[in-house]
């Protein structure tokens, strides 16, 4: 392989890599230019024995300098990489700082020196060159072609009587590729003694035993992937040629060019001389820069012509099998070929120890610019080759993408539609893969399979409205007159069918759905079954089934085994989470929410892909504890989720949890205007977001102060649940109807079935009404059930929502209290148990008080008549009676005593007799 090659051009520049260019006299040593000749009569070059110059725009490489230090300590050093990487640089700055542990023999090697006479004679005048003291006896070498044994024994014997240690650099042993030169060198290395410290420069590993050195701990190894330039020192390299202010496109560089330290260089110079230089590096591409005249004729030029097909051939590809190869270039020997290139350094690199191997980009870029000018129109019949073996191996997105590149729309859909693939773009670890490859298909493809890919597409990107266009216009095309559709496209229409209907047809297509997709695919394509059952659960909650809904995302979920199909098990465990919070079952929410979470950082679910139902779900178990600031957390991070502002269903319940948010902190205003924003993204409305949206919107009318409001909107959203009744009887106890609340907490105590949550809200909703109707001993009993139940879930935010008459109770009865320390945290608690007396963490008033309305609180606090604040505040009695709503309203209380007691537990009132300012907590 020739060396003419701007070798200079890694690590900062200089003059093109022969040895008539070198520096002709020596670091050290005698200086004289007498020719020596060797075994073949010709002179000994004395360029060959010169350290090569180090331009000054050098980038200092401290680390790769440390390295070779250490290295120089013990016999062997190793420096290889492909072309360009820098490696001569490297060992002449090292050599120039004077960094080598003595005196320093250079020899640069070419093929001509590749006789073991010549070689071991270069190698002898080098030693001399340095002042290494060789007795006569040592020799020279008498024929080119082979060194007499007892020589390389004398050399040896000879070094082993050195004061010093002695480096000798050999630069290009990869031009040496001759068995007895590599078995000479490890004799002589072997029995130098620790004097001699060798060091080798090659593009490829020497014929030395490696394993043994590297057993004995005898050799230090700075390869390619250490010479990769760091950012830190392309921003050096793009200073010293005059470009600091474009520090900003360093990573754009190395990107490009995965720090290859001629690529660097030589895009630097090209920048130097651009119009734009941040432009260039942003669009640089090898093919329009000197980088391919280096490639072409440092890497490319120099392989056999068989060599250059394969990899002009298989440069089209990501990644490069050997069978692959073969397929391309209808050869059978890729495997030894593409070995022999990776095992040389040519910018082949191998995939993790599997049969893969890739080509570094630059090197694919140029390779792809040569396919084309040497072969034009050869490359999409490649891409269709290369298709139909990715395909056939199990490999679709690869395949995808090549028939996408090559232009072959109809291949690709028809395949996926064909060999029932389609599903493979909504689950599975390449389903994000796959929509990229398609999203640059016309919209103007015949034929039903386009069309439903292209329907795929859109409900992979939430865009179920464009899903549903895009499958009648294929239900057209399935339907025409004499059309014979195929099975595969009319399952694929009725699985994607599924995931667009109003909720009740979708059901419908589900089970209908059930026999012919087990029968058909359940082997060969889970994803298809399991996507199956997942829209069923999906269109049974959006049609007010939760029950259902609950069982059926079980079953999803538990179907999903596979790789494939951990995609919808994640999001089947976050909805089912969802309904098992919203069903009271906190702890199972709790589960399947951090499982769903778990498999979310899984490969096998893409990051567009994730789901941030699991951390809805998780605001709503802590929530339901209580527990607000891991609420709050949890509900961030639901909103930063991909699916979140694309998927209804997640919108929806973020809109619901931020107002559900709003009102735990007293903010029914806001809590208003969030509930608003819910179920709009669903279109038309489901059964589903209508009834939550109204449960959610009536609290927040309770909170107003507003019952009759919140009573409208219970009866506008028409009969519902449970959850529904309870809410209604809850409304009509605070509107003071209590005989029709009673009526229909008795219509749901006759209901088997129900969950935690709706049974803690029962008992606690029937407390209340006993409460109000006196009886204090049913009112204890029902409350004690209501804390029996809500135990085990640590349920609190029942407890906290039903008003302060809870906490009266539980001080006139502490025996209540007893084994219910889980309801308040910790300062409410007196050795384990609930303290008597304790109340819930004070509200915070999270609307400042009007200095009217603490004058008015302060007056009410002293036991003042209503008529009597009216007459010492010159008001009338109905300003006053505003001013003790809109005060009851921002304490969250319903009567004037509440107030009070409120406000002195957030210290809103003055001292009695002091006057000092009323402050406000909130």
């Amino acid at each position: 392989m020739p060396r003419s090659s701007v070798s200079a051009a890694a690590n900062g520049g200089g003059e093109p890599r022969t040895a008539r260019t070198r520096t002709t006299a020596p670091v050290s040593g005698r200086g004289g230019t007498a020719a020596h000749r060797g075994p073949t009569g010709d002179p000994l070059l004395v360029a060959k024995f010169s350290v090569p110059s180090v331009p000054r725009s050098v980038v200092r490489r401290q680390r790769l300098l440390e390295r070779l230090t250490e290295g120089a300590a013990g016999p062997l050093t190793l420096i290889t990489g492909a072309a360009g990487t820098g490696k001569t640089t490297l060992a002449a700055s090292w050599v120039r700082e004077g960094a080598a542990p003595g005196p320093v023999a250079w020899l640069t090697l070419e093929q001509y020196d590749r006789a073991p006479g010549v070689f071991w004679a270069y190698v002898l005048e080098a030693l001399s060159r340095h002042q290494v003291e060789l007795s006569d006896d040592v020799g020279q070498p008498g024929s080119a072609e082979c060194v007499d044994h007892s020589l390389l024994t004398r050399l040896a014997a000879a070094l082993t009587r050195l004061s010093r240690p002695l480096v000798l650099v050999l630069d290009g042993l990869e031009q040496l590729p001759v068995r007895a030169v590599a078995s000479g060198l490890d004799f002589v290395l072997t029995h130098a003694g620790p004097q001699l410290r060798l060091v080798l420069i090659s593009r490829v590993d020497p014929l030395l035993p490696l394993h043994r050195y590297r057993a004995d701990g005898r050799i230090r190894e700075i390869r390619g992937p250490d010479l990769a330039f760091t950012r830190q020192e392309a921003t050096r390299l793009l200073r010293g040629h005059g470009l600091g202010s474009y520090e900003t496109s360093v990573d754009a560089l190395l990107a490009r060019t995965e720090g290859w330290a001629a690529g660097l260089r030589l895009c630097a110079l090209e920048m130097q001389r651009a119009d734009d230089p941040a432009e260039f590096a942003r669009s640089f591409a090898a093919s329009q820069s000197a980088v391919a005249d280096y490639l072409l004729t440092e890497v490319l030029d120099a392989q056999p012509a068989a060599t250059r097909e394969l990899l002009m051939y298989s440069s089209i590809l990501d990644r490069v099998h050997p069978d692959l190869a073969n397929a391309l270039t209808g050869r059978r020997d890729a495997e030894w070929i593409l070995a022999q290139l990776t095992r040389a350094h040519l910018f082949v690199e191998p995939i993790n120890g599997t049969p893969w191997c890739r080509y570094q980009p630059l090197f694919a870029e140029v390779l792809r610019m040569h396919l084309r000018h040497h072969r034009p129109g050869l490359e999409p019949r490649l891409r269709r080759r290369a298709a139909t073996w990715l395909a056939d191996t199990g490999r679709l997105a690869e395949a995808v993408e090549q028939a996408a590149a090559a232009g072959d729309w109809q291949w690709a859909c028809a395949r996926m539609v064909s060999r029932s693939e389609i599903g493979q773009l909504l689950t599975g670890p390449e389903a994000h893969r796959l929509e990229r490859a398609l999203s640059g298909m016309p919209g103007d493809l015949a034929g039903a399979a386009p069309a439903l890919v292209a329907g795929a597409c859109a409900l992979a990107r939430y865009d179920t409205a464009g899903c549903r266009a895009w499958l009648d216009r294929a239900e057209e095309e399935l339907h025409k007159p004499g059309a014979q559709p195929a099975g595969e496209a009319l399952l694929a229409l009725r699985l994607l069918r599924l995931f667009t209907e109003p909720a009740d047809p979708a059901a419908r297509r589900g089970r209908e759905l059930t026999d012919q997709v087990l029968r058909q695919l359940a082997e060969a394509h889970p994803e298809f079954e399991a996507l199956r059952r997942y829209g069923l659960a999906c269109a049974l909650q959006l049609s007010a089934r939760p029950d259902d809904a609950r069982k059926a995302f079980a079953h999803a979920a538990e179907g999903c085994t596979g790789e494939m199909t951990e995609g919808v098990r994640h999001r089947c465990l976050g909805r089912l989470a969802l309904l098992e919070a919203q069903f009271g079952s906190l702890s199972q929410a709790e589960e399947h929410a951090l499982l769903a979470l778990e498999i979310a950082g899984h490969r096998s679910v893409p990051p567009t892909r994730r789901s941030g139902t699991g951390h809805l779900a998780l605001a709503s178990v802590a929530l339901e504890r209580g527990e607000l600031r891991a609420a709050r957390r949890h509900f961030d991070l639901a909103c930063r989720a991909p699916d979140a502002g694309h998927d209804p269903v997640t919108d929806t319940e973020i809109a619901l949890t931020r107002s559900r948010l709003d009102l735990a902190h007293g903010q029914w205003h806001a809590a208003l205007t969030a509930v608003a924003a819910a179920g709009a993204p669903l279109r038309p409305p489901a059964p589903w977001s209508a009834q939550r949206v109204a449960l959610v919107r009536a609290t927040a009318e309770l909170a107003r102060g507003e019952p009759g409001a919140a009573i409208a909107v219970l009866e506008e959203s028409g009969p519902g649940g449970p959850a529904h009744t309870l809410a209604l009887a809850r409304a009509r106890l605070a509107a003071g109807d209590a005989e029709r609340a009673r009526g229909l907490l008795a219509s749901l105590d006759r209901r088997p079935g129900a969950g935690i949550a709706e049974r803690v809200r029962l008992r606690l909703l029937q407390a209340r009404a006993a409460v109000l109707a006196q009886d204090t001993e049913a009112a204890c009993r029902l409350l004690h059930d209501a804390l029996t139940a809500a135990r085990p879930e640590r349920m609190r935010m029942p407890f906290t929502e039903a008003g302060p008459w809870v906490w009266h109770l539980l001080e006139q009865r502490p025996d209540l209290a007893a084994g219910h320390a889980w309801l308040l945290p910790g300062p409410a608690r007196v050795n384990g148990a609930l303290r008597t007396g304790g109340r819930p963490p004070a509200p915070v008033v999270v609307e400042r008080l009007t200095d009217r309305e603490r004058e008015v609180l302060q007056r009410a606090a002293e036991l003042l008549s209503t008529e009597e604040i009216a007459e010492a505040m010159y008001l009338s009695v109905n300003t006053v009676k505003t001013h003790l709503r809109s005060i009851y309203r921002k304490l969250a209380v319903s009567r004037r005593s509440d107030a009070v007691r409120c406000a002195r537990e957030l210290r809103l009132l003055r001292p009695a007799g002091g006057d000092g300012e009323v402050t406000s907590s909130g």
